[in-house]
């Protein structure tokens, strides 16, 4: 698939038809970067309108050895360009899948209020694939509250960790918790499959080491509703107890 292509796709995903103000954001976001420490993640506030990035923080060269001021001037294309050709098409896939469930699915007065996740290998300077997994929420909606201005946050991972390609969206709730909403595979089906979004949510809490009643607190559920989503979920899993689960769990991180 040719940048063309890639093009003509990406802007019917984010179709979109008006200019947000963003001078407020950037201006905050360039502040907050001067005092952010450097490490493996970098941010960007990404502009699907104008296939642009509207900021890109400092870490990204220590990251991936790209300068930044070659990222603003190739905006979106060039990062385009550097994503893993075996990874363009499903990573499109799971762009417009998680767009089409925001649209259908989620009320207006959420939608900003979502957190989108998914992942891809990138070259870096050195001609290295490298993952990154993003994670963008939306920070400006068009008039009819389609997401088109993100902050962005990119971790990068080794090379030699093998991720399937995956997506999910999540809501925060009134607990200023977040519970997944969408999760898709786009590279293989799963082990899990059978797994629903709660019970996704539960095992990523009992990773966390929370107890039923705690996870009951956060996700507005008794312990009880708890304790038989656990029960389920062992079923599903063949498994005998949580120990078992959270140790599959470390070794499958890709369900949650």
């Amino acid at each position: 698939m040719d940048i063309k292509e890639i093009k003509g796709v990406y802007k019917e995903v984010f179709r979109s038809y008006d200019y947000p103000y963003l001078e407020e954001h950037i201006k905050k976001i360039i502040e907050l970067d001067t005092f952010l420490p450097y490490n493996s993640t970098f941010f960007c506030v990404t502009n699907t309108q104008d296939l642009c990035f509207e900021y890109i923080s400092k870490n990204m060269t220590s990251c991936l050895g790209i300068k930044r001021e070659e990222m603003h001037k190739g905006g979106m294309e060039y990062f385009w360009t550097r994503i893993h050709p075996d990874d363009i098409k499903p990573w499109l896939k799971a762009l417009n899948d998680l767009m089409e469930f925001t649209l259908d699915t989620i009320s207006d007065v959420n939608r900003k209020q979502m957190s989108y996740t998914w992942n891809f290998r990138f070259k870096n300077a050195h001609g290295v694939y490298v993952n990154i997994v993003q994670n963008t929420t939306p920070i400006e909606l068009d008039i009819n509250l389609k997401p088109i201005i993100g902050l962005a946050h990119y971790t990068v991972l080794d090379s030699r960790i093998k991720l399937d390609i995956t997506a999910t969206a999540k809501l925060l709730n009134s607990n200023n918790e977040y519970e997944t909403m969408y999760f898709n595979n786009f590279s293989q089906k799963l082990l899990t499959d059978g797994i629903s979004n709660r019970e996704r949510d539960i095992i990523r809490l009992l990773l966390l080491h929370n107890s039923s009643k705690e996870i009951g607190d956060k996700l507005n559920i008794s312990s009880h509703t708890v304790d038989t989503h656990r029960r389920n979920i062992l079923k599903k899993l063949k498994l005998t107890s949580t120990g078992e689960l959270i140790a599959l769990m470390k070794l499958n991180r890709t369900i949650i």
